[in-house]
């Protein structure tokens, strides 16, 4: 076996060296039998001046290297190093091009060893990670990184980690190490040249395996943990009524213990609403404890009558919140074991079946293959099989689907299903006490699409103020070009070897007669009629969006809404297009389901596996194929009251077409399938009240007012000390000039603010165009240079990694729009500073919001007081809450928008969040008040 690995990091002059790009600083880590011999780096004199942006990422000058070495100088040092040696780096085709540049150049033959790179390392041994960077792998490992872009220091931890991953290989079943190495030809490195050597090294030993891996048809898998159901007898577990009782209780679970009156008040009102099977809203400030202050109560709850209670919240980072942190408190909290799983739709879990059967397939696209890596690692691991705990590629979404969980009509073995991860979180939540959703889930579970949730009657619905729009979205259909192709594609035309030759083959190889079945030539110019009316039906989805927003200049995204009562012949040609792409969609489907029966009929054949997992696969497009048909019927062609529009990119209309359809209320649906349905339902969140009153909310979601029990818990935190509110009177009213003149004044005041913070500031727009306006201009002015700008949809990552990299920096200025307005959760001192540019009002001609308006007009009331008003001010108040997290925080909140001063309503804004200083002035007046303050 090679027992010589040597880890190389460069930093260049820029990223091409075919352009004359150098390199500037050489470092190298040899490891030899599992321990690092030999560390040599060299600062390299490039004979260029370094760009100014190089310079700031890796703290190296013109002045540092001008006394350096050239790397002709050290080429032969370079060389001997790598003698009968891996070459390994992070992303190691970057670092070998450059020095084989380089070692040419010096007259020098170059390196032709193997190598390898520790990124596809990574992504293959923890296929569950965050990110793949070298900082958030050092940081996940616990490894000392403290210079990052610096050759020497980024080479040391590269090679610490790889002295991981060689230990975590080996720590692998050989059963999984022989497929891994059987998959692994297709890698950018040479991992197949070590997987083989370890897998020679391990020839003769017998593999004593872990107790916690079993191997099963052909799979190292898990072993699943036996849910051992505490048979705690009949024994009566009261709930604790009395305060002292509670403390006594909660105190066993915290270090330290600070007693909060609105979480008992909480606990108090959950537990009653289910004993009297009554509806309950709760609105809990923040720091009043809100999870803890349902889960305790619903324990006892589903303890003394045996039902189940679900938990239904809508951000994945709530449920892992809840699993991870609530729940694991609550077990030290009570006296009995409390039996808790989390459950998600079907396609969240891996077939194992279709899994094992894929292991098989040839030529492997390079997505593919790792995925399949990624798997094989990741089951020796997972416990649930859930697809949200892996890090995929889109190419690895793209394999999910032929893996993913779903009905299957051509038998599956008994042993298979055993070994089932979604009958398994089935079964599990028949015995569960406490089961967590999603919105979405519990709401498929109202339409009866045989949802994964057993029979319950009581729910908390967390995350309340969501749950509307969520049923908007779940009781409407959309439609989008990008999906609906890949759809197609899957099925493909005969030529072009996908299900559909697949199919074709299965069928040819059946001996009886076919006169029933349509030719295959006929079903090939079917399939090709469908893909033609398939793009004409978005072109012109497209060209009746663009003639509606023709007029409108500058935006590059836009939302045309689509009427049934418009006239004109885009419109006509458009329907026109949906009747034939919908009658297109009942032909094929028909033609493929008679030739599905036509196989299941033959009783005669038997079927290999492979076979029946490509007829599994024909089987689950179909259905995707009569739920487009039903989008398509439901959008264009039946006459309903959903309000309809068109969201697109002008720039690539076709590719970034989405076409919506929803209810413009769903108040009645929710009353009649789920409210009328269920004993007791407590909807909490933070915002539920505006101005004080729940009217708002109870209206959306169908709610009876006069049972409806309604409990409002404000925050214990001490605002009037920790917050001040400043309103600058030196700004434009936002509706009287244009929106350059606009960012132009809110960019000159940010940098002022910024400079009095030391930034630690979170800005909040409510429209992309102007926060990316904004953040050129702060950009281009200079003034913020040694600031970090962090901006959502140009700074490429998640919220959650935007998030992270802002709390990293000491001044830093983070630009958020929608989804920053809420579930952000930075506390202390990371976060000083809030700015509201304008009040969160929905645009009039958004489509949903012009739809809500008309439909409150129709029934007499005031759409603005009754709609407009509220929703914006639940916004602002999920807003104003990213401020203090906890009771120690300070910060300052400065709204731009001066008509929360000056307009009628803007009284109600400030009086739906809990009272502060509030103070106006001009800018300079305001930022002596923030010196003297913070």
């Amino acid at each position: 076996m090679l027992n010589k690995y040597v880890v190389i990091d460069l930093e260049t002059t820029g990223n091409i060296p075919k352009k004359g790009d150098k390199i500037i600083q050489f470092a190298a880590v040899v490891i030899e039998n599992g321990k690092i011999t030999e560390e040599f780096s060299s600062l390299i004199n490039p004979k260029r001046s370094i760009p100014a942006f190089i310079e700031e990422l890796t703290g190296l000058t013109d002045e540092m290297v001008k006394n350096a070495p050239l790397f002709s100088e050290i080429a032969e040092k370079v060389m001997t190093l790598l003698d009968g040696a891996y070459f390994v780096a992070h992303n190691v085709l970057f670092d070998l091009s450059f020095l084989q540049e380089e070692l040419l150049q010096s007259g020098v033959e170059g390196f032709f060893g193997p190598v390898l790179d520790t990124v596809e390392m990574a992504r293959i041994l923890y296929p569950t990670a965050d990110g793949y960077k070298l900082s958030e792998l050092a940081e996940q490992e616990n490894l000392n990184h403290d210079r990052p872009h610096q050759a020497d220091s980024d080479a040391l931890v590269t090679a610490e980690l790889f002295q991981i991953f060689l230990k975590r290989l080996s720590s692998l079943p050989l059963l999984t190490l022989k497929q891994l190495s059987q998959l692994s030809g297709g890698l950018k490195s040479d991992l197949q040249q070590l997987l083989d050597e370890i897998l020679v090294e391990n020839g003769d030993t017998i593999e004593k395996l872990p107790n916690t891996i079993e191997i099963f048809r052909n799979l190292a898998l898990r072993r699943h943990q036996k849910e051992s159901k505490a048979d705690e007898g009949k024994k009566e577990y009261p709930y604790p009524t009395s305060e002292e009782e509670k403390i006594k209780l909660v105190k066993q679970a915290f270090t330290v213990f600070e007693k909060r009156t609105g979480q008992f008040t909480m606990m108090d009102t959950v537990y009653q609403s289910f004993q009297s099977d009554s509806h309950t809203l709760i609105e809990a400030g923040t720091g009043v404890g809100k999870s803890l202050g349902y889960l305790l109560p619903i324990a006892y709850f589903s303890k003394q009558k045996g039902l189940p209670v679900v938990v239904s919240t809508h951000t994945i980072q709530l449920q892992e919140q809840i699993l991870k942190k609530e729940i694991p408190l609550l077990a030290r909290i009570l006296p009995f074991k409390l039996n808790t799983v989390l459950l998600k739709g079907r396609n969240h879990y891996i077939s194992l079946e279709k899994f094992s059967q894929t292991l098989t397939d040839e030529n492997d696209n390079y997505d593919t293959g790792l995925t399949k890596m990624q798997i094989l690692v990741w089951l020796t691991i997972t416990e649930t099989g859930d697809r949200d705990e892996l890090n995929l590629s889109s190419g690895g979404y793209i394999f999910w689907n032929k893996i993913k969980n779903e009905p299957a009509i051509f038998a599956r073995s008994q042993e298979w299903l055993e070994r089932d991860f979604y009958l398994k979180s089935k079964r599990d939540a028949e015995a569960a006490d406490i089961i967590i959703t999603n919105h979405s889930l519990l709401l498929s579970d109202l339409a009866g699409e045989g949802s994964i949730l057993p029979e319950f009657a009581y729910v908390i619905i967390d995350e309340g103020h969501h749950f509307e729009k969520v049923a908007s979205t779940f009781f409407g259909h959309s439609l989008d070009y990008l999906s609906t192709r890949l759809l197609l594609s899957q099925f493909g035309l005969y030529e072009q070897r996908q299900l559909f030759y697949q199919m074709e083959n299965i069928i040819a190889s059946i001996p009886a007669q076919k006169e029933k079945l349509i030719p295959t030539s006929a079903l090939n110019q079917m399939a090709a009629d469908l893909t033609y009316e398939m793009d004409e039906f978005f072109k012109l989805i497209a060209l009746f969006a663009r003639t509606i927003i023709a007029n409108q200049k500058g935006f590059n995204k836009a939302k045309v809404r689509f009427s049934h009562q418009e006239r004109g012949k885009e419109k006509t040609a458009l329907v026109h297009s949906a009747e034939r792409f919908a009658f297109l969609l009942k032909d094929l489907h028909t033609a493929i389901t008679e030739r599905l029966h036509w196989i299941k009929a033959k009783k005669a054949i038997t079927l290999s596996n492979v076979q029946k997992g490509l007829l599994e696969e024909i089987l689950s497009f179909v259905n995707e194929l009569e739920e487009l048909r039903d989008t398509v019927n439901n959008c264009f062609i039946k006459e309903s009251n959903f309000v309809k529009w068109i969201e697109m990119d002008i720039r690539a209309p076709q590719n970034v077409t989405t076409f919506i359809a929803q209810p413009a209320s769903v108040a009645a649906a929710l009353k009649n399938k789920f409210f009328q349905v269920k004993k007791g339902v407590v909807v909490t969140s933070a915002t539920l009240t505006v101005n004080q009153s729940f009217d708002y909310i109870i209206k959306e979601l169908g709610l009876e007012p006069v049972s409806t029990i309604k409990l409002s818990i404000p925050s214990p935190f001490d605002y009037r000390q920790q917050v001040q509110l400043l309103i600058p009177e030196d700004l434009p009213e936002i509706n009287t000039v244009s929106i350059d003149e606009y960012v132009v004044a809110i960019t000159e005041h940010i940098i002022s603010i910024a400079e009095a913070t030391n930034g630690r500031m979170l800005i909040l727009f409510t429209a992309h165009e102007m926060l990316k306006k904004t953040y050129e201009l702060i950009k281009e002015s200079g003034f913020l240079n040694d600031f970090a700008l962090i901006a959502q949809g140009i700074t490429s990552g998640s919220r959650t990694r935007l998030t992270r990299n802002f709390q990293r920096y000491e001044k830093a200025i983070l630009f958020g729009t929608s989804s920053f307005w809420e579930g952000v959760d930075i506390p202390g001192e990371d976060l000083s500073c809030l700015v509201i540019v304008r009040l969160p009002f929905s645009p009039p001609d958004e489509p949903l919001t012009e739809a809500k308006c008309k439909l409150i007009e129709s029934l007499g009331g005031n759409a603005f007081s009754e709609y407009s008003l509220p929703e914006a001010i639940l916004r602002f108040k999920q807003g104003f809450g990213r401020l203090i997290r906890t009771e120690n925080d300070r910060g300052i909140m400065v709204v731009f928008d001066k008509r929360i001063i000056t307009a009628k309503y803007g009284k109600a804004f400030l009086k739906s969040i809990p009272s502060v200083p509030v103070k106006k002035g001009n800018i300079d007046e305001l930022i002596g008040i923030i010196h003297s303050w913070l």
